[in-house]
């Protein structure tokens, strides 16, 4: 068993996931997953012979954090966990994983950042893929998605052909018309070209 490293940022995004986060664990994580996994289960809360597995730790405020993922194959009785939970805080400092990042890292990141694409204006301009590239990063860095415009550019040159990285750009931008734009927004085109 492997204990995986993760950072708060990583939590922040977790906003589909759940999960037990326990805080103060100091010493061998693994044999915190084994303890905890075997509290659990002689508690009645994991059933089925099932047990917490890909736990993760992070620091935070100056301590050692597990986080326990819920996922489809550990059965839970949730409400054991959640009184559990409860009687043991002063032990283990257990919170939700949704709570934990609302109430001590600022709540979650917004999941439009990860899917935002702005549009650009990448049809009737020359086809030429290092262009349309360079058209797409400026429309990204001008929307604020410079780290998105920086992963754009090196997945395209990683591509294997014309088509994949077109494909690639349109994952990043919604790919429009140069005739669709207004004034103001052909007149900021000519200047970047």
């Amino acid at each position: 068993m492997s204990v995986k490293s993760i950072t708060t940022e990583e939590l922040r995004q977790m906003w589909h996931d759940e999960g037990l986060i326990l805080q103060g664990c100091g010493g061998n994580l693994d044999e915190w997953v084994e303890g905890i996994n075997n509290l659990l289960t002689e508690n009645g809360i994991l059933q089925d012979g099932t047990r917490f597995h890909d736990c993760s730790t992070f620091e935070h405020d100056g301590l050692t954090c597990l986080l326990f993922p819920f996922s489809d194959d550990v059965k839970i009785d949730v409400g054991k966990l959640s009184m559990w939970r409860v009687q043991t805080h002063g032990n283990f400092g257990g919170t939700w994983l949704s709570d934990y990042v609302l109430n001590c890292l600022g709540g979650f990141l917004p999941a439009e950042q990860e899917t935002r694409k702005p549009d650009c204006p990448l049809i009737g301009q020359d086809g030429n893929i290092f262009n349309l590239m360079g058209i797409a990063a400026q429309t990204l860095r001008r929307a604020g998605l410079d780290d998105r415009a920086k992963e754009m550019l090196d997945r395209v040159r990683e591509s294997g052909s014309y088509y994949q990285a077109l494909g690639v750009i349109g994952e990043y931008v919604n790919i429009t018309s140069a005739d669709d734009m207004g004034e103001d927004e052909s007149e900021e085109m000519e200047m970047i070209l």
